[in-house]
């Protein structure tokens, strides 16, 4: 593959617009913009769990999906092309499956913490749903794919299962600190 970046700092986007893959170019505050930029930070997110410890399956997984957050990204820059594929989608349902098959059932919302990397899933499961409304805000404007809202819909519920995982593979015991709920308190109470 040839060489994809050339000069960093071409200046272009001065005037407050950005170039597509398609060499159009559009505001910078575009919905299309948006949706790139929230799938971006998502990306950089993953990264950051990348630098926790954690088993070599889960590494794995977090690189292939960064991988597909390229390929999502990369659709978004090109209206009308598609590079994100539906077997992507099928390796998190799968990933889903077997991680949640391995944990405790809930017993009430629980709150974001426990380790750094458990943590850090939680933070890259809320980017995941902003990428997912970025994307969900688009396709009211312009048609787009399936795969990709759906790829980031599950993408979320996917880091919500490994910030268990990674509590757990950590042996946090106190890996889950639950919601007190004041309703649900009153309602056990009385």
């Amino acid at each position: 593959m040839g060489k994809r970046l050339t000069q960093i700092a071409t200046r272009t986007g001065d005037d407050g617009t950005t170039g597509l893959g398609n060499n159009t170019r559009v505001p910078k505050d575009s919905a299309r913009i948006e949706a790139l930029g929230d799938v971006d930070e998502l990306n950089s997110q993953i990264g950051v769990l990348l630098c926790e410890d954690m088993a070599d399956e889960v590494r794995a997984l977090l690189t292939e999906i960064q991988q597909q957050l390229f390929n999502l990204g990369g659709e978004l820059s090109i209206p009308g092309y598609e590079l994100l594929k539906a077997e992507a989608l099928a390796v998190l349902d799968e990933a889903l499956a077997q991680h949640n098959a391995t944990l405790p059932r809930l017993q009430e919302f629980i709150l974001p913490g426990g380790t750094r990397a458990s943590a850090q899933a939680h933070v890259c499961r809320t980017v995941a749903r902003r990428a997912e409304r970025a994307v969900v805000a688009l396709g009211r404007v312009e048609t787009l794919n399936d795969t990709p809202r759906r790829y980031l819909n599950r993408l979320s519920d996917l880091m919500f299962v490994l910030a268990r995982v990674l509590n757990r593979s950590a042996g946090t015991q106190a890996d889950e600190t639950y919601w007190k709920s004041e309703k649900l308190g009153q309602q056990a109470g009385g």
